[in-house]
């Protein structure tokens, strides 16, 4: 049997057994067909593998691809064209922490603009996980290594929120597709304020290159700018114009000032170069996150 080098997404469908996901492959097209962009699974990390299944367990968990993904639009001849190595890689797995402070405000990180994949782009801190690795220990792990924040198990609660497919570029009028992950968005819920979790925070500048905490008005007007639609984002006139945010500097220096909250709002250009903005991924996450503080909310 070869080895396992990296954690892959496997499928499973009808009870059948699960199946390693081909890199074209659309994880939730697999699931509801071409038309619907989402569906509702259970998902597990055995052997190594993390396991999608359409055999839900409980209320089951949100699972989401923005209706440009461009493994759904991809044709045979795009497929064919792909370079060996891209093909051959699998759908990838990563997770994100929406650490949650006790004063329910979110922490977002702005990704290192020298970073190769989502460049400039605000989302929670995140990464791959390793072999032998579970969610949460992924997810704490990352959120240590981005942004100093130690976080043991025993000092906060975990809930998996919902699976985003993500893949970069992240349209295919922007070219072909080279990265497809299936992202895991756990919600951790801190008994410390966000002002005590700040005074922890020590970015890694090669990762991180700005902080910010959100509250649940900003995090609205954040998820009312669509990507992939064009109507006009209207930002509430009580909501404040902008956000105090960390920034840091190529050697880990932290200076406070503070960006338009319409930035946040900015969506995902169609060609060209990204622009700094929230990806499509965090909002889909957020708009999760609001419905947790909802009384008797569900996220199904």
């Amino acid at each position: 049997m070869e080895k396992v080098r990296k954690i892959l997404v496997h499928l499973s469908k009808d009870k059948a057994a699960p199946q390693c996901a081909r890199f074209v492959q659309s994880i939730t097209g697999h699931f509801v067909g071409d038309v619907k962009d989402k569906a509702i699974v259970s998902c597990s990390l055995e052997d190594n593998r993390f396991i999608v299944c359409d055999q839900l367990c409980g209320a089951g968990i949100p699972l989401k691809r923005a209706s440009f993904c461009p493994i759904k639009y991809l044709s045979h001849s795009d497929a064919a064209s792909l370079a060996p190595d891209t093909l051959a890689r699998g759908v990838d797995v990563g997770v994100a922490v929406l650490l949650q402070s006790a004063n329910q405000k979110l922490l977002l990180t702005r990704r290192s603009s020298s970073l190769r994949i989502f460049p400039n782009v605000w989302v929670p801190p995140g990464g791959h996980v390793e072999l032998d690795e579970k969610l949460l220990d992924a997810g704490l792990r990352e959120l240590k290594e981005e942004t100093g924040l130690r976080l043991r198990p025993d000092e906060i609660s975990s809930q998996l929120l919902g699976l985003w497919e993500s893949v970069y570029p992240p349209m295919l009028s922007r070219g072909l597709p080279h990265r497809h992950h299936i992202v895991t968005y756990i919600l951790l819920k801190s008994s410390q304020s966000h002002l005590q979790l700040q005074a922890s925070l020590r970015p890694d500048p090669a990762e991180v290159s700005g902080c910010v905490w959100v509250d649940a008005g900003v995090v609205k007007a954040v998820v009312s700018a669509v990507d992939g639609e064009e109507d006009s984002v209207q930002i509430p006139d009580d909501l404040r114009r902008t956000a105090s945010v960390t920034e840091v500097s190529p050697n880990g220096d932290l200076k406070e000032t503070s960006l338009p909250i319409s930035l946040f709002c900015n969506r995902a250009p169609d060609h060209g170069e990204d622009i700094e903005r929230v990806s499509t991924g965090t909002k889909f996450a957020l708009e999760l996150w609001l419905k947790t503080l909802e009384p008797h909310a569900e996220l199904g």
